[in-house]
């Protein structure tokens, strides 16, 4: 299937798949990667390890300049970097989960971020996955997809993820973080996780990841009027 040089946005609740399903897109239809969240998640792991945040989620003023200086990117494999500093690993435990969502509230970092994610972004021909990509970042995008699923899915995926990584989790304690890290995200003052008007809701609670393939290329196809060969 040709496709246009088009960006997708998707955007969704935390644990509904979003980058996994991101990443698949990307790889079948030819495109880039880009993981928002994944940036937001390495700033958090700076902060925590320069002393920028506490365990009361208060962030230092300091972090604004010292962003300046931050180099964080991703490799051509899309694992997340700082310097030459794979922290993929580090950005997925429960201890940056619990502060992301505070630190994603702040409107330096999101300038920060967003200013990361157009750079990369020139051209087209990316699909990216986040929390206002739709709304705030790429507002112009071609495709726009809004992922949800229901919470006590939600939580057992998040879970077994952590698991599958070798963490010890408390399910309650995943259910918890989620609920918080939602009722945040909805609701925090600087672009708000919401569906944009012109995105399509891709509610996945029973659907395999390849059932979302078929889906989204069904409405690409739809929408560019592409025909198979």
């Amino acid at each position: 299937m040709i496709v246009p040089d088009i960006i997708i946005a998707i955007d969704g609740f935390s644990s509904t798949g979003k980058s996994s399903f991101a990443k698949l897109m990307a790889k079948e239809l030819g495109f880039l990667y880009l993981d928002s969240g994944a940036l937001y998640r390495g700033v958090t792991l700076f902060a925590q390890e320069e002393g920028f945040i506490n365990k009361e989620n208060e962030i230092s003023p300091a972090l604004e300049a010292a962003l300046e200086g931050l180099d964080l990117w991703f490799a051509t494999d899309n694992r997340t970097f700082i310097g030459e500093r794979c922290i993929e690993k580090e950005i997925r435990s429960m201890e940056v989960s619990s502060q992301v969502s505070p630190i994603a509230t702040v409107p330096y970092i999101r300038r920060f971020v967003d200013a990361k994610l157009h750079e990369l972004a020139k051209g087209g021909r990316v699909i990216m996955d986040g929390r206002d990509i739709g709304t705030t970042v790429f507002p112009n995008a071609e495709i726009k997809i809004f992922m949800t699923a229901d919470p006590d899915v939600r939580a057992q995926r998040r879970y077994d993820e952590l698991v599958m990584k070798g963490e010890n989790p408390n399910l309650d304690e995943v259910k918890e973080n989620l609920r918080q890290r939602d009722y945040i995200d909805s609701h925090r003052e600087t672009s708000p996780l919401s569906r944009a008007k012109d995105a399509f809701i891709l509610d996945n609670s029973n659907m395999t990841i390849s059932e979302e393939v078929a889906w989204v290329k069904g409405l690409i196809k739809g929408k560019f009027n592409i025909y198979d060969d």
